[in-house]
């Protein structure tokens, strides 16, 4: 089950207009999400490469405006404060942020050239989300800010009442994007969610539904 909350945090103008439905990105999000067959090393590869280069001008891109949606997610989630996995963490842009919130995060990220520009206060950890390097049960949420979700990585690694924070910065403009239904949907099992938008942002909060 979805609930929708209502919208606190105003939209912010000028929200950038990146990808649509037809961008190539949001077909492989889509695709990854459906099965593990979207991803496989050669698609990896590519990937890597491609946010490599992207890496030397990635906090150029940065706006203030692109936190409104991880923020209200915290705040309005009831995301536990445990341990926290940031899959796709970059350049750590969002990586302060989460470690207000948690008492520990790792983050992880498939590109060497983000996570050396990236703050080293935290854990890193240069990893593939299709195969996480943690053991089943080992933390007590897992954030996706603008990152592939891998269902059953995500819920193999997940503690039991454990939260899924899938966060779309620039909402379906985003190029990497599924909505909250989808990422439900996608999810093995039953899965509850609450879900808002905030600033140019959308957010999700999904807990596996109780028995």
């Amino acid at each position: 089950m979805l609930t929708r909350l209502e919208r606190v945090a105003p939209e912010a103008p000028n929200r950038p207009d990146l990808a649509g439905p037809d961008h190539p990105m949001r077909a492989v999000t889509q695709q990854i999400a459906a099965s593990p067959a979207g991803w496989d090393p050669e698609r990896a590869a590519r990937v890597r490469a491609l946010f490599d280069g992207l890496a030397p001008d990635w906090n150029a891109r940065f706006s203030e405006e692109r936190l409104d949606c991880v923020e209200d997610a915290l705040a309005r989630g009831d995301v536990p404060t445990g341990t926290c996995l940031e899959v796709g963490s970059g350049t750590g842009l969002i990586t302060p942020l989460l470690r207000r919130h948690f008492e520990r995060v790792v983050s992880l990220d498939l590109s060497h050239e983000m996570l050396v520009r990236a703050d080293a206060t935290s854990p890193r950890v240069e990893a593939d989300g299709g195969r996480l390097p943690l053991g089943a049960g080992s933390v007590d949420a897992v954030v996706l800010v603008n990152a592939f979700l891998f269902p059953h990585e995500v819920d193999r690694v997940l503690r039991p009442g454990g939260a899924v924070v899938w966060v779309s910065t620039i909402g379906d403009r985003t190029p990497i994007y599924l909505p909250a239904e989808a990422v439900l949907d996608a999810l093995p099992g039953d899965w509850d969610g609450v879900a808002s938008e905030a600033g140019w942002g959308s957010w999700l909060v999904a807990r596996r539904a109780a028995a």
